[in-house]
């Protein structure tokens, strides 16, 4: 009979995802090294990466991030779970082919499917390639001149082809924080002047525990989009150190990982829309209750206090922000939440 577990608390958990996900303590770090020790950063939303930077770092500003997008040093790319996250470039050639199988999958069996079926997609992606490291473009835009060739076919739909088929970067000024602009897109090769080369199922575990550990195997999978990962953990096991959840599931976790004293002092954070910390378990509890979940679906930015969603927050056009509370809390904790949203304010209006 094997050495029973020692279960991890939510509490216990929480910490440690707080731990490392940087959001205990504002760390003196560059961007750059901030979006590869987070293992990427969620990024729908052009401007939510700077929002997720700016809580994490000191003296973080938004010109930082601009210049690596702009000198290539990072990209905003589809990735995990089919959406787009901004990633540093080498980070996009390894990981960006681990997720060509869920993007395919999507193909056969999404809102697109039954309008592609009969098509060749490999050579729409190829014509597409050609398309679009020729001149940069939407992908609808390409998907219009890929009709001079199936004209039978959507242009919206083999726009949507190209999305999945093909490693595609969002180029700036998409992404900026002083000025956007539409999704163009060209290939990553092209971008990066590299090719792709994926990382190993066993480098992409390791990472993940990193950022977000400790996890189960269902939670690396719902982080990643990837499916049978268990044989990947159990080849990793030797390495790794297991405990239990208050669920009865087994997790995994880096030996030398922090795993916090579950009373440590947690300030209030600001998160914008759809921040990883919200997205990379299947079991997402550790840091908002089950019954909330709708506010990450809704993408609505949100408020930790303790380490737990308790809010809300959104911002209006004069920038103020505005906090709709989910709980009753005390007024010291109001002042705290009010604090950090003035801090916020300040830093968007300079």
């Amino acid at each position: 009979m094997g050495t029973p577990h020692r279960i991890l608390s939510q509490d216990e958990l929480n910490r440690a995802l707080i731990e490392r996900q940087m959001l205990r303590e504002r760390a003196d770090l560059g961007a750059f090294a901030t979006i590869e020790r987070l293992f990427g950063i969620q990024a729908q939303e052009p401007k939510s990466p700077y929002i997720g930077l700016w809580t994490r770092l000191e003296n973080f500003r938004a010109e930082e991030l601009e210049d690596l997008l702009v000198s290539r040093h990072a990209v905003r790319i589809l990735l995990m779970r089919g959406t787009i996250h901004l990633v540093s470039a080498q980070d996009a050639l390894a990981l960006r082919p681990l997720t060509q199988i869920k993007l395919d999958r999507e193909l056969q069996s999404g809102p697109f499917a039954s309008r592609l079926r009969g098509l060749d997609l490999d050579a729409v992606a190829e014509a597409g390639r050609k398309i679009l490291e020729d001149t940069p473009q939407g992908t609808a835009d390409a998907g219009k001149r890929l009709l001079e060739r199936w004209p039978d076919r959507e242009h919206t739909v083999l726009g949507n082809a190209l999305r999945n088929k093909l490693a595609l970067v969002q180029l700036p000024p998409r992404g900026l924080w002083h000025r956007s602009g539409r999704a163009v897109c060209t290939t990553l090769e092209a971008w990066l002047d590299q090719e792709q080369h994926p990382m190993s199922l066993e480098t992409l575990v390791l990472r993940y525990l990193k950022a977000f550990g400790p996890a189960t195997v269902m939670d690396a999978q719902q982080w990643s989009g990837l499916t049978r990962l268990a044989e990947t953990f159990e080849a990793l096991r030797p390495q790794l150190v297991t405990f239990g959840n208050e669920a009865g599931k087994e997790l995994f976790d880096l030996p030398d990982a922090p795993r916090p004293d579950p009373g440590t002092p947690v300030p209030v954070r600001l998160l914008p829309e759809f921040d990883n910390i919200l997205l990379a378990h299947a079991d997402r509890r550790r840091v908002i209750a089950d019954d909330r979940l709708g506010v990450v679906v809704g993408g609505k930015p949100t408020v930790l206090v303790d380490g737990y969603v308790v809010a809300t927050w959104s911002i209006t056009k004069d920038s103020t922000i505005t906090v709709d509370y989910l709980d009753s809390l005390p007024p010291s904790r109001q002042k705290a939440v009010a604090e950090e949203c003035d801090r916020l304010q300040d830093w968007i209006r300079t």
